[in-house]
């Protein structure tokens, strides 16, 4: 498996992850059950999916800069 199918797939599973832990907290909030925990659950993959995100976006701009595309 290549890095960058790697990478990509790690990012939709995040965006997964990061779906559901805003949707209990948006759960708990409805249900004046929130905690602190719960407002913090949603910042993990929110914070993962940014750093592999910006992978993906400086790929193309690093193999250019490689001299992988001309």
């Amino acid at each position: 498996m290549n890095w960058n199918t790697c990478f990509r797939q790690i990012h939709r599973w995040l965006s997964v992850a990061f779906t559901a832990a805003v949707t209990v907290n948006i759960i708990a909030v409805l249900q004046e059950k929130s905690t602190i925990w719960v407002g913090l659950l949603a910042l993990l993959p929110l914070r993962l999916l940014m750093l592999t995100g910006l992978y993906l976006f400086l790929l193309p701009y690093a193999a250019r800069w490689c001299g992988r595309w001309e």
